[in-house]
């Protein structure tokens, strides 16, 4: 093999990682405004009088721009994610070719804009998110540590919040499942129809759903894990992006390293799409392989999922 050659093909085994470059993006509104170096840094922008609240006091409200910074972050991290998954998706990232599907019968063809309008319009998706983030912020009722702007992003409670979320998120889950034919149907079952999701299915679902599987174990770990501000944008912004990605209809280059790791995947998610009873978990398979309900992707190919997904 000639050195053109063999440069050639390192370099379209090294373009799809590119992708990875998702993960940062997540973190742009926190890591720019909440480091003390940044020349965006929140003191050297915005007024004192904007962020500074005394939680303790019961006659004071909450200042908004904490809540505002917050939306903004899950938004910029968001559009940031479909941005690089557009390229990922038709081929800018690896040399003009198709990712590899997650399912043997190939990902479902639709247009690129018709999947957007229908991802970023999910009431039960962000319009309900929305107003449990407003809610909770204005009428005081998160601890009173997120309310500070002191700090930057604390990294281990980041994971932390994630590890409890996907925790709760597991046992709500799984209720869901097994509580009662009735309330399966009115709930998770709406999501369910996507045997074969695609990254835009992500929160397509239903009210109720959404309210079991996310709101409560987000609050739940609101008051289990105490954080400042930026971290709780940290997190939030890692979890709605991350929940987004393991819809994805294709696999990733990072998911080999995932899989290793116990973390969530296209791939492990898709087995709980395609087979209902497995993989309960999103971010984590741990609490999956601790309950017993975990399936490797691997069981399932060649036949229904393609191999090295």
């Amino acid at each position: 093999m000639s050195s053109t050659t063999s440069s050639a093909a390192q370099s379209t085994l090294a373009m799809p990682w590119i992708s990875a470059i998702v993960w940062p993006c997540m973190m742009t509104v926190p890591l720019l405004l909440g480091l003390a170096s940044s020349p965006f840094a929140y003191n050297k922008i915005f007024p004192e009088s904007w962020y500074t609240y005394n939680a303790e006091d019961r006659d004071s409200r909450p200042k908004p721009l904490g809540l505002c910074l917050g939306l903004i972050a899950v938004a910029v991290g968001q559009l940031l994610c479909l941005f690089v998954f557009f390229f990922f998706k038709y081929g800018y990232l690896s040399a003009g070719k198709e990712p590899l599907s997650i399912q043997t019968k190939g990902a479902r063809p639709y247009e690129f804009l018709e999947g957007l309008i229908t991802h970023l319009s999910q009431p039960e998706g962000f319009i309900l998110l929305g107003g449990y983030l407003s809610g909770t912020w204005m009428f005081k009722l998160m601890p009173a540590s997120y309310y500070s702007f002191e700090g930057g992003i604390e990294w281990h409670k980041v994971f932390l919040c994630l590890v409890i979320q996907d925790g709760i998120q597991y046992l709500m889950h799984v209720m869901e499942h097994a509580v009662s034919p009735t309330f399966y149907q009115f709930s998770h079952k709406p999501h369910h129809r996507f045997t074969n999701p695609r990254l835009f299915d992500a929160f397509n679902g239903s009210l109720l759903d959404t309210f079991c599987m996310i709101l409560i174990p987000l609050y739940s770990t609101a008051n289990l894990v105490h954080c400042n501000v930026w971290t709780y944008m940290a997190f939030g912004s890692s979890y709605a992006n991350w929940l987004t990605l393991i819809h994805s209809e294709y696999a990733f280059p990072w998911d080999r390293i995932f899989h290793r790791l116990g973390f969530g995947t296209p791939a492990d998610h898709h087995v709980h799409h395609a087979f209902f009873k497995y993989n309960y978990g999103h971010l984590f398979m741990w609490f999956d392989m601790l309950g017993g309900t975990y399936k490797n992707p691997e069981e399932f190919s060649p036949k229904a999922f393609n191999e090295g997904v």
